[in-house]
């Protein structure tokens, strides 16, 4: 039985196609439509990250030339900052009031 941290911040279907309409298809950092998928958490699952709309974004994977997903996971220090930047202001400019505070599963 999965604990109620793990359900929180596990991506439901219906939020994965909800950011997916949200973004396009596209990755939102590169622009890329191809090999694009919606599983990236903004505040990641591993600091109690939700998978709600509001931190989850669509993001290329390993296949594409610019790996937008793998470098803001495993990136250098820059490209991990230089996405997170540009992720932040898309969801910024989608959520009027978006706090990276509200994203974060709270026991109580």
């Amino acid at each position: 039985m999965k604990s109620k941290r793990t359900k929180a911040t596990d991506i439901p279907q219906k939020v994965k196609q909800a950011v997916w309409e949200r973004d396009g298809g596209r990755c939102v950092v590169c622009g890329c439509c191809r090999n694009v998928m919606p599983n990236a958490h903004f505040i990641p699952r591993s600091k109690g990250g939700l998978g709600i709309e509001e931190n989850i974004v669509t993001l290329c994977t390993n296949l594409t030339e610019n790996q937008c997903h793998y470098k803001f996971d495993f990136g250098t220090r820059q490209e991990k900052e230089e996405i997170e930047a540009k992720i932040e202001a898309y969801l910024k400019s989608k959520y009027p009031g978006w706090d990276r505070k509200n994203l974060i599963y709270r026991r109580y």
